[in-house]
């Protein structure tokens, strides 16, 4: 510890001393005893923003995995291709679909059943009732009263009666019209309505006819006859939903293959989200810009990763021909970062995709020997290595903070006590001066000599 040199000047001056100035350097003194742990704190803090930065980079890379290794993830996604869009649409192939080859000819198109009624001048009042069945239902009646006495007023409480109809309006120059459409596609929902509607107006009556009949849709899938209500077919091949657009006695040709191309792209990912992990060790085993070693350099943790993201490349059983990641285009470089050559992916995944899926998917494979390894370093998991090692960090720094926090207080205390005392003292020696003269004057009072 270092010392303080009180100077107090001439004792008989009266000037006395600078008490803050002095309390000061005594308190810099006392608290240089924190440098150390400050210093550690510091130190640590950077050590975990490295953590921190490394973990996340850890979770990206878990994450571009489990699109490979997810059963229902990248590898069951699905290609569909139709030789005639315009007759045969696809519109979604999932998980379940199976890679395959289908025929599909359409005889006719579903349609939805829809009545509607004959003209009536705009501003003309109606009365009587309409009767509405839709399929083989319970028919439902709606009589027309002062509140329903116009086509507009009767469309609302027919859809208010929710029986399975939108009525709307329909305006030409003949006048509006009442349209009924069932909610039912298909034969089941076929509209039987029979009506007493008169316009009060005109005192003509109000007729009905039939737009269209419901009727279900006829086709053909690999041969096998299927009729459907209607011409969005989602049973007919499993995991594949298509639409009919249009009757031809042509057959459709419809394919359903495996996503090769989001897989190579899954793939790019993947080595994207590695070579940033490996970019983010290599930082840390260097110097900064001003020659310092980075927070992380030596540390264990680090090293750790390191070694099992290392050993990771080579561990995972074989899966029919596919044995290696070369094989899937990704080559290993002499730094640690990996290369990734798409041409060589789609070779591997048109000619060998099973295999590929379980090179990923399969017990003891490649995929779950690295997913394994990145729960193993983890910075959420509670026994990854970077939160432990993020754990530790923080039990020390909540050590050193506390010391710090200790001591701050401790040297308040005493910076109170001593101000005090050194006010006391500097008091004592302003007043010098003037006891001094009363020594004087009570020294020339008794022996009648005067000093001065």
């Amino acid at each position: 510890m270092g010392t303080i040199g009180l100077s107090f000047g001439s004792a008989t001056s009266g000037d006395g001393f600078d008490v803050a100035s002095t309390v000061s350097q005594i308190i810099a003194i006392q608290q240089a005893v924190e440098t150390p742990w400050k210093n550690q704190l510091t130190q640590l803090q950077a050590q975990d923003t490295a953590l921190s930065s490394i973990g996340t980079d850890l979770a990206s890379l878990s994450t571009s995995l489990q699109s490979l290794t997810d059963f229902n993830g990248i590898f069951a996604q699905k290609d569909g291709a139709s030789s005639d869009t315009s007759i045969v649409a696809l519109s979604s192939a999932t998980a379940s679909a199976v890679a395959s080859s289908h025929e599909i000819v359409v005889n006719s198109l579903a349609q939805t059943s829809s009545v509607y009624s004959s003209a009536v001048a705009s501003g003309d009042t109606i009365s009587g009732s309409i009767s509405i069945q839709v399929g083989s239902g319970t028919a439902q009646t709606i009589t027309v009263d002062d509140s329903t006495n116009t086509l507009q007023s009767l469309a609302a409480a027919i859809n208010a009666e929710g029986i399975g109809v939108t009525a709307s309006i329909i305006s030409d120059s003949n006048g509006q019209r009442l349209s009924l459409v069932s909610g039912t596609s298909g034969a089941a929902g076929e509209l039987t309505v029979s009506n007493s509607l008169s316009d009060t107006t005109t005192g003509s009556d109000i007729t009905t006819q039939v737009g269209h009949d419901g009727k279900d849709a006829s086709l053909t899938v690999d041969g096998i006859a299927i009729q459907s209500s209607s011409n969005t077919i989602s049973t007919a091949i499993p995991g594949v939903t298509f639409q009919i657009l249009n009757t031809s006695s042509n057959a459709v040709q419809v394919q359903i293959t495996n996503d090769t191309s989001s897989v190579a792209s899954a793939l790019s990912s993947f080595v994207t989200a590695y070579n940033q992990v490996v970019s983010d060790i290599k930082t840390q085993e260097g110097k900064d810009s001003s020659g310092n070693a980075e927070p992380l350099y030596g540390d264990p943790t680090l090293a750790l990763i390191q070694q099992q993201l290392g050993g990771s490349l080579i561990s995972g059983g074989n899966s029919g021909t596919i044995s290696s990641l070369s094989q899937l285009g990704i080559d290993v470089n002499q730094d640690g970062t990996l290369t990734f050559t798409q041409s060589t992916a789609l070779s591997a995944l048109n000619s060998s995709f099973s295999d590929a899926v379980g090179y990923f998917q399969n017990s003891g494979s490649y995929g779950s020997n690295l997913t394994q390894t990145l729960n193993g370093l983890s910075s959420t998991r509670t026994t990854g290595a970077v939160y432990l090692a993020l754990q530790q960090n923080s039990s020390q720094e909540s050590t050193l903070n506390k010391n710090i926090s200790d001591t701050e207080a401790r040297i308040a205390t005493q910076k109170t006590q001593l101000t005090t005392e050194l006010n006391e003292a500097n008091q004592i020696l302003q007043s010098i001066p003037s006891q001094l003269d009363e020594v004087d004057k009570m020294y020339a009072a008794v022996t009648g000599y005067n000093t001065k």
